[in-house]
Order: structure tokens, then C-alpha cells, then sequence
């Protein structure tokens, strides 16, 4: 399980790094371009996930598949995986483009508001190659291929970070583009991760006898079927988790800059720490997944287990950090003293959370390599929407907690949540086995 997690981990954080890169950089433009980076990435992410999410049952199909060693089945829902993302891809980008036209009724802050539709219509124009990246990586991932996936997150920063400091700053002969920059060096970086992960399955695929490319163009409408059965609930536990965070982000946008800042900061440490266990939970779905194919169920109990135990050891440390040098995390970020004394009190409820916040994403991964994508998003959906995102709304403007009231809301929805997919793991995993 370490052997297959850490470069997937690395891939994660490699992931994560574009938006903190971004986060960062466009820092010194003060909070309103940090307000600005923080709603756009929500709105945008908030729909692209859903679609990335519908790529997950990838999971469960190519790693049963690949575990059962009918490589055939693998190579066929990878073309029917990036089907998918062919389809996808409009639906998200109108979506995009319709959303700043709503900003102004919502109560977003002018400044904020102003910056938001340039930032996200640059961003936008990426959404197809994350897609077709997020359906290579599946592949690559499942079929043992994650040294690939890792080299080209971590190359694929270095052709971020040049391009924010080009777009946004305006060197190398580009105008001055501010956040809207920031959009634009993200969409060229998720191009480059692209093509690069094509030439992978390429290269690793090139001498294999049931070659991908020998029957591409073909389109099977029972397949993707099942993707989507397998992806739907995946997509939609995801939706739910990230868009109650963009939900709780707008409120905040209606809150001053500073408090919004800080917000979006402490978001970022704590999806940065939540990498870790994401990538222990793509490695539970694949070592999972191939266990099941074998007809091993007593091994994939084991490797769940395993993986919940590695991402919760990883979160402890990451809860110590926020409580111990909370001020020197947020100093990486922003220097405005208004934005850092917001923010220590939200790395503390962060603390809180992240052990809860590794065992949920762990055993949805380890569900989802059992073929379990629908209790996640039940979960997801009772947790978040019923319970967390209403209780922190009445503590932010009713009692007046401001900003530690949606986190309080919406962390004692994450522990409820993890509660309940422990739970499940245990009784799922213990009936098969």
C-alpha cells in the first residue's frame, strides 16, 4: 500500500500545488485578488469536479479489470472514459461563463465581483484537458503506471508557476493580466499535463498485444453506461463535499475582504494536508479493486484497513502543525496582519477535523474499489447539505460568529460523516470477506 501511495500522493500535492502556487502568487496583489482566485476556483470547481467525479467508476472498472488480468476490459473503459470527457466538457464551460453574471445579486463584494468573470473565463478553457488528464490518470494509476502520473504534476507546476509569473506580473513581453492571468498559466499547465499523460499510455501501451489504439474510435454504449452508474454517485458525493466549501466561500464573500482571505487560505492548508490521505485513498480504491478482481475479499479488507491507518497517522501530524505555528502558515500566504489573526482560529477548528477528514476520503476510496459509490454520496448529501451548511449559516449571521460559525458547521458535518462511512467500510468489507 506505501509503495502505490506515495507517488499518488505526490500527485495529489503536485495537483494541489497549482492552486496554492496561484493562491500565492496573486497574494501580493492583496486580499481583494485572493477573494478573487478564491470564488473563481469555487465556481469552476464546484462543476468540473462533478464531471471529473463521473471518471472515478474508472476506478473500480479498470482495477477489477486489471486485477482479473483482462487487459482488453481495461484499455475499453479508458476509450469510454474519454468519451465521457468529450461530453462533459461544454456543459462545464457555459456553466463557467454564465456564473459572474450573478456575483452582483449574491452581495459579493464589488471588488471581488469585478475580477471574477475574467479569471474564470481564462480558467475555462482548460476544462477539456483536465478532463482527458483526469481519464488517462485512471488508467495509468490502475494499471501501476503512477511514477508517470507524478513526474507530470510536478513538471506541470513548473509550467505554472513560469506562466503566473509572466501573465500576472507581465514579464517575458505579456501585458500585466492580474488574476485573470493566474487562469490562463493554470489552463496552459493542464494542457501540458494532457498531452504528456497520452504519450504515457502511448509509450506503456506501444509493444502490448490488446493495444489501446488498435480499436480507438470504438463507441460502446453499455460501457459507458456503467461508468456512469459507478461515476453518478461519485460525482455527485464530490459536488456535495466541494460545493458545500464553494457555498460556504460565497457566504464568506459576503463578509470584508480580510475575513474572506483568511477563509480561503485556511481552505487551502487544509485541502493541501487532505492530498495525503486523496492519495492514500486512490491507492485503497486500486489495491481494493485488484483484489477484488483476483476474488481475494480477505485481501481487500486488509489493504482498506491499511490505507485508513496511513491517512490518519498523516492527518495527526497535520493537526499538530495547525495548533502549534499557525501564524508561520499563514505568513506564507499573506503578510496583512488582519488576514492572519482571522485565519489562526480557523487552522484551529482545521486541526480539529483532520483526522476525521482522512478517514472519510479513505473509505470512500476503498468503498468505491468494492464497487460502493452511493453511501459516500448519501452521506455526503445528509451531512453537508442537511445538517452542516445550515447550522454554519445560522452561526455566522444569526449568532453572529462570522466566520468560525461556518466552520463550525461545516466540521461537525465532516466528523458526522466520517463516522458514518467508517461504518460502512467495516460492515461492506467484512459481509464480502
Amino acid at each position: 500500500m506505501f509503495h502505490l501511495a506515495v507517488p499518488v500522493v505526490f500527485s495529489e500535492l503536485g495537483w494541489m500545488a497549482m492552486g496554492v502556487v496561484d493562491t500565492i502568487m496573486v497574494g501580493r496583489l492583496g486580499a481583494e485578488a485572493i477573494g478573487t482566485v478564491a470564488l473563481g476556483s469555487a465556481f469552476f470547481y464546484s462543476f468540473a469536479l462533478f464531471a471529473l467525479g463521473l471518471l472515478l467508476g474508472l476506478d473500480t472498472m479498470i482495477a477489477q479489470a486489471y486485477g482479473a488480468g483482462d487487459l482488453k476490459a481495461c484499455h475499453r473503459a479508458l476509450r469510454q472514459g474519454l468519451y465521457l470527457a468529450l461530453f462533459a466538457t461544454p456543459f462545464v464551460m457555459l456553466i463557467c461563463w454564465a456564473e459572474p453574471f450573478f456575483l452582483v445579486s449574491w452581495g459579493i463584494a464589488p471588488g471581488v465581483a469585478k475580477g471574477v468573470g475574467p479569471f474564470l473565463n481564462a480558467l475555462s478553457w482548460g476544462t477539456l484537458p483536465l478532463l482527458l488528464y483526469a481519464a488517462l490518470r485512471r488508467y495509468l494509476q490502475a494499471t501501476g503506471h503512477v511514477k508517470a502520473v507524478t513526474f507530470a504534476l510536478v513538471t506541470a507546476n513548473l509550467v505554472n508557476v513560469a506562466g503566473n509569473w509572466a501573465f500576472i506580473y507581465g514579464k517575458l513581453g505579456f501585458r500585466a493580466m492580474g488574476t485573470e492571468g493566474a487562469g490562463w498559466s493554470t489552463a496552459l499547465a493542464r494542457i501540458y499535463m494532457a498531452l504528456l499523460l497520452a504519450f504515457f499510455v502511448w509509450y506503456f501501451d506501444r509493444k502490448k498485444s490488446a493495444g489501446l489504439f488498435h480499436e480507438f474510435p470504438r463507441f460502446e454504449w453499455p460501457l459507458l453506461k456503467r461508468l456512469i452508474r459507478l461515476g453518478f454517485p461519485a460525482a455527485s458525493q464530490i459536488a456535495m463535499e466541494v460545493g458545500a466549501f464553494g457555498a460556504a466561500t460565497v457566504l464568506a464573500g459576503r463578509l470584508p475582504a480580510a475575513s474572506l482571505a483568511a477563509h480561503q487560505i485556511a481552505l487551502n492548508c487544509a485541502s493541501v494536508t487532505y492530498m495525503v490521505p486523496l492519495g492514500i485513498s486512490s491507492a485503497a480504491a486500486v489495491r481494493v479493486g485488484h483484489a477484488v478482481g483476483r476474488g481475494e475479499y480477505d485481501v481487500a479488507r486488509r489493504a482498506g484497513w491499511i490505507a485508513v491507518s496511513l491517512g490518519v497517522a498523516f492527518m495527526f501530524c497535520a493537526a499538530v502543525l495547525f495548533i502549534a505555528a499557525p501564524r508561520l502558515v499563514l505568513r506564507a500566504y499573506s503578510p496583512d496582519p488582519r488576514v492572519i489573526e482571522a485565519g489562526v482560529g480557523l487552522l484551529a477548528l482545521a486541526a480539529l477535523f483532520q483526522m476525521f477528514d482522512a478517514i472519510q476520503v479513505v473509505t470512500t476510496g476503498a468503498l468505491r474499489g468494492l464497487g460502493d459509490t452511493r453511501t459516500a454520496m448519501l452521506a455526503n448529501f445528509a451531512g453537508y447539505w442537511i445538517f452542516g451548511l445550515p447550522l454554519g449559516y445560522v452561526l455566522c449571521f444569526v449568532a453572529h460568529w462570522g466566520l468560525l460559525g461556518l466552520w463550525w458547521g461545516l466540521s461537525l458535518a465532516l466528523i458526522g460523516i466520517a463516522i458514518v462511512l467508517l461504518f460502512a467500510w467495516a460492515r461492506e468489507s467484512r459481509s464480502k470477506a
